[in-house]
């Protein structure tokens, strides 16, 4: 064979594939959950003493008899069992104990204001742990129900850190938005929980497709939708966690819902319209026939005191109005009256009414529509843009309406917008959620950047002064899936034998070819801890992409193991985004040595993404790795772990397989987790 093919030959084989014995050092923290010391959300008073109250012999005791003194003592032994795997008991005499109670016991108030950390705010509390105990004591039961959530925060495998607490809300209505479909138990009965350990108060719950029997006897009841039910298990579930339930059931526009199945055509605000999206209001039935017994139903069903009617983007879509009658009335009209009647008729039911502010305060219509309608309607004004200055708060409550911000999911929204109500004196803050009508399980993996903004938002509400929340994204992975504070043993994996790329690119060589300003110097060398877990961290082993600057390195990269291991943490990224969600980049393919094989699949925005993609869809991967460029561009590396199901057979190797893809795999860090 000529000399040129010989070299080309081997080329190419080193393009393809490469292996090594990787150095295995075994570690007792491999894995290891270490408590946040970031209290979410930020009291208004703090101090932290140094010292920490013992959990031996500690027991829990409540002064009173409200229901939420009950549920304050739960949710603290439910953290001990999953934080600790241990029984928080009742108090022993003569022994610390964490007292729960209220002003309303004068020998608590007594000591409250000996402590000088008395509050009388509604939902405000006191709460103070030192050598003695610890203690709780709210201004009223909701406030000491909170207080039991921030000293959940303070628990730590060797006892409950010393604090000085006096605390209270700045906004009166916290509100969070949920969902109810067929996928409801397994995602609210998470949710729930977790929200009010971040002390919301209430609870949006969007109802269109709830089985209602009044749907099914019409015809339209969808069944992805929740039952009855359900609906029912989840208004429960919520208001035993101290959050009013607030049904959303959208209606004049977004009522897709109600046309289910080809239901109730004579109803379409619009008889033209392929995809109706409004309805006729002036056509009786639309009232005596639909909205009126499914209000009725809502009303027993969820204990609803506000039912949400939406009234939002209501010419958005079909014309309105569309038939002659309608037109003759004109779209005011049209709008007021429909408010109106539905205003009235839940008025009958003893329930107040919650619109959007979009159809009834835009530009168009706010010097005279506002006008005609009840000054008891409350009133969510949107924005979803961060920013500082949303006038039309207080211009709305000047014209006599109760007010709610709302807000969604970019960073700064809710913080700005919160200032607002606040700053105007409304009422609170909604923090809303648009994962599909029959998205739930969304919130974890595909659109987990809106069960994020759950926790950003839950410090804005509570205390708009205080800095904004940070590391939000491993806050949130763990208060919705909470994880035990321990270690797990293991050992680093050094991948140094076989990196293809160095972390610092001095020369637009190493790193992605850009230089010194766009690299990962950062993230320095050495063994260190990442988010949960422990890593070596000794350069890159980069895949081949579709980018001509890694157009010539290996596809894939063979790590020789030679352990067992109850699972696997990949420290992994891309070196560029991919454009489609969920595009299958590449794999790592685990050998055993009996000879079987197991693909743990690559998929972008599911298991892996670019350094400086920040956006986490996912709750899949954890957050590992978060910091900066040398020119101030910030940069993020999660964490995958691969959960072993055959952690008795030893590992024999593992392999990263690149697709050569726009997004290329790049593994940083190897840990084995558990074994020998």
């Amino acid at each position: 064979m000529p000399r040129t093919l010989i070299t080309l030959s081997a080329a190419l084989l080193i393009a393809t594939a490469q292996a090594a014995q990787a150095q295995i050092t075994p570690i007792p923290d491999a894995r290891a959950q270490i408590p946040s010391t970031q209290l979410v959300p930020q009291p208004k008073r703090t101090e932290f003493p140094a010292g920490t109250l013992a959990l031996t012999g500690l027991g829990i005791r409540t002064v009173g008899k409200a229901p939420e003194l009950g549920w304050a003592a739960r949710d603290l032994r439910a953290e001990w069992k999953a934080r600790l795997g241990a029984t928080l008991p009742d108090a022993s005499v003569g022994k610390p104990a964490i007292v729960i109670g209220t002003l309303a016991d004068a020998d608590l108030a007594a000591k409250a204001k000996a402590a000088g950390l008395t509050t009388t705010a509604t939902e405000g509390y006191a709460l103070w742990v030192d050598a003695s105990g610890a203690y709780i004591v709210g201004a009223n039961a909701k406030g000491a129900y909170e207080g039991a959530q921030t000293l959940r925060q303070l628990l730590t495998p060797a006892g409950l850190r010393f604090a000085r607490i006096s605390d209270s809300p700045a906004l009166k209505e916290r509100v969070a938005m949920i969902y109810l479909d067929q996928y409801s138990k397994g995602v609210n009965d998470a949710l729930i929980p977790m929200l009010s350990a971040l002390k919301y108060n209430a609870v949006l719950v969007m109802s269109n497709y709830v089985q209602w029997d009044t749907a099914k006897a019409g015809g339209y009841a969808n069944p992805g939708g929740a039952s009855k039910a359900e609906a029912r298990r989840v208004a429960a579930l919520a208001r035993e966690h101290g959050l009013e339930v607030i049904p959303l059931i959208e209606t004049l526009g977004h009522v897709q819902w109600m046309y289910y199945g080809g239901a109730n055509k004579d109803l379409y605000q619009d008889p033209d319209s392929q995809n109706p999206y409004a309805y006729d209001t002036l056509n009786p039935a639309t009232y005596s026939r639909v909205l009126f017994p499914i209000f009725k139903e809502a009303t027993e069903v969820f204990g609803a005191r506000t039912i949400h009617i939406g009234h939002d983007e209501v010419r958005n879509r079909d014309r309105f109005p569309a038939r002659p009658n309608g037109k003759a009335a004109g779209f005011e009209k049209l709008f007021v009256d429909d408010t109106v009647k539905i205003h009235d008729y839940l008025k009958t039911l003893g329930v107040n009414t919650m619109i959007w502010h979009d159809s009834a305060f835009s530009d168009s219509v706010i010097a005279s529509l506002p006008a005609r309608l009840p000054k008891d309607i409350q009133v969510a004004y949107w924005n979803y843009a961060p920013g500082n200055d949303y006038p039309i708060v207080g211009q709305i409550a000047k014209l006599g309406f109760p007010v709610l911000g709302a807000s969604w999911d970019e960073a700064g929204n809710a913080e700005g917008v919160a200032k607002a109500v606040q700053k105007a004196g409304a009422l609170g803050m909604i923090q809303t959620r648009w994962t599909g009508y029959f998205g739930n399980p969304s919130i974890w993996d595909g659109q987990a950047q809106q069960g994020v903004a759950y926790v950003r938002a839950a410090g804005a509400f509570w205390n708009p002064d205080a800095k904004p929340v940070t590391n939000a994204e491993a806050l949130y992975r763990d208060l919705y899936a909470p994880v035990a504070y321990k270690a797990t043993a293991g050992a680093t994996v050094s991948l140094k034998p076989l990196a293809t790329r160095s972390l610092t690119d001095d020369d637009e060589k190493g790193w992605i070819g850009k230089g010194p300003d766009i690299d990962l110097r950062n993230l320095k060398p050495g063994v260190q801890q990442i988010g949960a877990y422990r890593f070596d961290i000794s350069g890159a082993v980069m895949l081949k992409g579709a980018r001509g600057a890694v157009s010539d390195l290996p596809t894939k990269v063979r790590i020789e193991i030679g352990r067992r291991a109850d699972a696997v943490a990949f420290l992994h990224t891309t070196g560029w985004p991919s454009a489609v969600a969920r595009e299958n980049i590449g794999q790592y393919e685990i050998e055993y040595a009996d000879g079987t094989k197991l693909v743990q699949p690559l998929e972008y925005g599911r298991h892996i993404r670019a350094w400086t993609d920040l956006l986490p869809t996912s709750m899949i991967p954890a957050p590992g790795w978060a910091g900066q460029t040398a020119d101030g561009l910030e940069v993020n590396i999660p964490v995958l772990e691969w959960k072993n199901p055959k952690p008795s057979v030893v590992i024999r190797s593992i392999t990263l397989v690149s697709e050569g893809r726009n997004a290329n795999p790049t593994l940083l860090g190897l840990t084995l987790i558990g074994g020998q």
